[in-house]
């Protein structure tokens, strides 16, 4: 099968980034051709203000996808990120050949792409027109920047663009698929396709011989890293082992804030290689992912089913469907005293116990074996239905 993947790269590496470039090597790996058109989002302000500005239709990039489906002459088109070099006229570029798309957040519904606000979820342009987020500046705190979202958001949709050029719209939980129903998303086009990563290998040791407790994300609000920090002083007086680390993986906008009160016992060590990432969890003892919002995913989560571990998750969105994490596991967002209760629970027989059900989970679901297969399936049906 030929199949054709459109993405804009992040700035700052991001999970959307890890999906594309895990199903490009697995459907290589499994003897599919796979091309890309993938362009990189301007880290300067003046580029990226003309970036913005040809949102609306970006003629060059039309063009290029266009050039490369005249060449490749794919089987399946897969769009990804399209936000904002490359934007919505790469897919209506490809009108004509079958097209998939995965819905990585929910920019189609909230220009801020994550609906949360001031701290706090926000559905207030769900279903409506984003002049909301315009008024309260949603995108990076900027109304002009705002309105130019906005705009290309309701511009995409009067056009039809979505309607004439998609197939098949992909979430990749059932938790995200229903909030995007509730954006409108068409329930017949829709599928759930979950992510998936490559096995990292066994443990050398089980996550009871560790006192490493990880977080890994962007240091940005509504990850819930504020809320970690405070309770881990707690946490770390009472768990098992008593000399416990939290070991802070990521960067982002609140790292220079959160380093000035770090707790005892806590590190921050920025990002690390995608090595360095595998091995840090082949060796923990646990994971906590303490999200206010609404996570489409978390690749995170099963990287680290992947590797045999524990993991504490919020009630605020659908990881607790993903991950096998029995009750005291699953605490309520922005809550430190029971998050802190949480961790100080992670015993030695819990965490072995509760790893050993994450691996078997990610054996069953989330492997590359399985990843491929749904892949498979997806463009078959997707080609299929564009044919009739």
């Amino acid at each position: 099968m030929r199949v054709l993947q459109l993405h804009t790269r992040y700035r700052i590496p991001a999970g959307e980034d890890s999906v594309v470039d895990n199903e490009a090597a697995a459907l290589r790996r499994a003897g599919h051709d796979v091309s890309q058109v993938v362009v990189e989002n301007p880290s300067n302000s003046a580029d990226a203000i003309r970036e913005l500005a040809r949102s609306l239709h970006n003629r060059p990039v039309a063009r290029r996808v266009r050039a490369e489906i005249e060449r490749f002459e794919p089987d399946v088109v897969h769009v990804h990120n399209t936000w904002f070099a490359m934007s919505s006229s790469a897919i209506a570029a490809a009108a004509g050949v079958p097209v998939v798309m995965t819905l990585h957040n929910y920019r189609l519904g909230c220009i801020t792409v994550d609906l949360f606000r001031d701290g706090r979820v926000c559905t207030a342009c769900v279903g409506r027109s984003p002049i909301r987020g315009v008024v309260h500046g949603c995108y990076r705190d900027s109304r002009l920047q705002s309105a130019v979202q906005a705009t290309e958001v309701v511009v995409t949709r009067r056009r039809g663009v979505l309607d004439r050029a998609v197939d098949r719209f992909v979430a990749p939980s059932a938790f995200m698929a229903d909030r995007l129903l509730d954006i409108g998303i068409p329930a017949e086009r829709m599928v759930v396709k979950p992510h998936f990563v490559a096995d990292p290998g066994p443990r050398n040791a089980p996550p009871s011989a560790s006192g490493d407790v990880l977080y890994i994300g962007r240091l940005a609000p509504g990850k819930g890293v504020e809320t970690l920090l405070a309770s881990w002083g707690d946490a770390a007086r009472s768990s098992e082992p008593p000399r416990s680390r939290l070991v802070v993986i990521g960067d982002g906008p609140m790292a220079a804030d959160l380093r000035t009160s770090l707790p005892a016992g806590a590190e921050m060590v920025g990002w690390l290689s995608r090595a360095e990432v595998t091995e840090r969890l082949l060796t923990a003892r646990a994971l906590v992912m303490p999200s206010e919002w609404y996570e489409p995913f978390g690749m995170v989560l099963i990287e680290a089913m992947s590797a045999g571990l524990p993991i504490i998750v919020t009630s605020a969105s659908g990881a607790r469907a993903i991950v096998e994490a029995p009750d005291r596991l699953v605490v309520p967002p922005r809550q430190p005293t029971a998050l802190a209760t949480a961790i100080s629970s992670l015993d030695d027989v819990t965490v072995d116990a509760v790893g050993t059900a994450n691996r078997i989970t990610f054996e069953q679901r989330y492997t590359e074996q399985v990843g491929v297969a749904n892949l498979e399936a997806l463009y078959r049906s997707t080609i299929e239905a564009s044919r009739s």
